[in-house]
């Protein structure tokens, strides 16, 4: 009897991870604890995943806000103004960075992006700004202008006006802030020429602009603690991108090189099961909330280590397509055999092809780092594992 389940995600739940754990053993008995408990066997080409916290916290990869503030204190002196500008509002994310960058200089010019964040998070809303006749583009506004336009507005989920959390922050800290909201990173050269650009993914281009345009310092949040500091942690390509509240006054950084620890766990399942599985990490998957508006990627990618087998992009044909044009004429079980050897017959590249139009067209690590997120979520589920099966058949198995 043919396969009447496609793909199949399962949270696995692990034991709570601590700094020097065995992360691949543990990660490798999990799977196969759960996959006796439930009665289900692994196969090829199964994906085993797991959070990037636990791999992170397995590492060590832990620092603290005077690390953060020695280091912001090195890169631009310990009396300079440093604009910090087009963060995220996030308190687990960000503030606690901020309360770290605050501590290390003089005074903080905080620009923030409007009438969201890079990730969807809104301060104000269009119809607000167009109510007030504002152009985000090209406008720059100082905070006594902001709250005369928009006053006191609360995120919908968490009921936090960031503004005037972040300014709290700064000032508890510390140090003197001054607020502005703009959209052109270079309209804070007008307050300083020391800038800490936050952005995550478009933050070369906001490096090179500033830079062309007469910044004298230019230092991104991925280049904070991109090195040890007092011995602390550190992530050499991301610095404090992807960091995460830990403590009052700690971060868990992004994890370090990991591409070792998936491809040892791939050896250690294959060695118990005789099958090849795909093994990634994976940190924020991408996706939008429709009624927040808030997209998951806060990370600096979905994927920082991955298996061989899982590069790529899907390869797939639109059903639908071959429904209703291919074989428009046929139904019931000519119409079944005709698209499952369309299928079997398909190229081992479609791109161009009208016959994969409207398949997703993103990474798969992209898209199982998705599914991961989702399954795993990021309160107390306790499964940071993830376990997919199925993902990469087709019609035809």
């Amino acid at each position: 009897m043919e396969r009447k389940i496609g793909t199949v995600s399962r949270g696995v739940r692990c034991p709570i991870i601590r700094e020097g754990d065995d992360l691949a053993a543990i990660v490798t008995a999990s799977v196969l604890e759960a996959a006796e408990s439930e009665g289900f066997s692994l196969r090829d080409r199964d994906v085993v995943a797991m959070t990037e916290s636990i791999v992170a916290r397995a590492q060590g990869n832990y620092a603290t806000v005077q690390d953060i503030a020695d280091d912001v204190k090195a890169k631009f002196g310990a009396d300079a103004t440093v604009g910090v500008i087009l963060p995220i509002l996030s308190r687990n994310r960000f503030a606690i960075c901020l309360k770290g960058i605050a501590m290390g200089v003089k005074k903080v010019v905080l620009m923030l992006s409007y009438p969201s964040d890079e990730v969807g998070n809104e301060l104000v809303s269009f119809d607000q700004l167009d109510a007030a006749g504002i152009n985000p583009y090209s406008d720059v506004l100082d905070l006594p202008r902001y709250r005369e336009l928009f006053g006191d507005n609360r995120h919908p989920f968490t009921n936090i006006d960031y503004v005037g959390y972040y300014e709290e922050v700064v000032r508890a800290a510390g140090a003197e802030c001054e607020i502005v909201f703009a959209n052109d990173p270079r309209a804070v050269l007008n307050y300083t020429k020391n800038v800490l650009p936050c952005d995550i993914h478009t933050r070369v281009r906001t490096k090179r602009l500033l830079r062309a345009a007469g910044a004298e310092k230019v230092f991104g949040l991925d280049e904070i603690l991109s090195a040890p500091v007092n011995g602390s942690g550190c992530n050499e390509q991301f610095g404090l991108l992807g960091s995460n509240k830990a403590t009052e006054d700690s971060i868990k950084l992004f994890p370090r090189e990991c591409q070792g620890l998936v491809e040892d766990i791939q050896k250690r399942l294959l060695a118990a099961t005789g099958k090849c599985i795909e093994v990634m990490v994976y940190g924020d998957g991408a996706f939008k909330d429709p009624v927040g508006k808030i997209w998951e990627l806060a990370d600096p990618c979905v994927s920082p280590a991955y298996t061989a087998g899982l590069e790529g992009t899907p390869n797939e044909l639109k059903l639908k397509y071959l429904a209703d044009n291919d074989f428009a004429e046929l139904s019931g079980e000519a119409l079944k055999n005709a698209i499952e050897q369309k299928i079997r017959e398909k190229k081992s590249d479609l791109v161009g092809d009208m016959t994969s139009e409207g398949t997703t067209p993103r990474r798969l690590t992209d898209l199982i780092g998705s599914l991961c997120d989702l399954t795993s979520g990021s309160g107390d589920k306790g499964t940071p594992v993830v376990l997919i099966q199925g993902y990469f058949d087709n019609y035809t198995n």
